[in-house]
């Protein structure tokens, strides 16, 4: 990673919030956890790539489509004006 705005928002959003209890003395590991239904929260890296990749820029509106547990999109609105994130299961949504 060379984005020092992706480090700065990944160094920023607290994982260990959008995992599930059972789960939290892992949050920080560099791998994917469950977060029930099916699904899981990615890896940090993994985060971390996807966001670089999108080259964010402080005037972005990003549409995210799967929530999940929600962390791809607060690390995404550490950075853009605005995320919009539509998640079909709604227990996660």
């Amino acid at each position: 990673m060379h984005d020092q705005e992706v480090l700065e928002a990944m160094r920023t959003v607290p994982r260990h919030l959008f995992v599930p209890l059972d789960y939290l003395a892992e949050a920080y590991r560099d791998g994917p956890l469950p977060i029930g239904y099916g699904q899981t929260i990615s890896q940090p890296y993994i985060v971390a790539y996807m966001t670089e990749q999108v080259r964010p820029k402080s005037d972005f509106k990003v549409l995210e489509i799967g929530t999940g547990s929600g962390y791809q999109a607060a690390v995404l609105a550490e950075i853009v004006d605005s995320v919009y994130t539509i998640e079909i299961v709604e227990a996660l949504g």
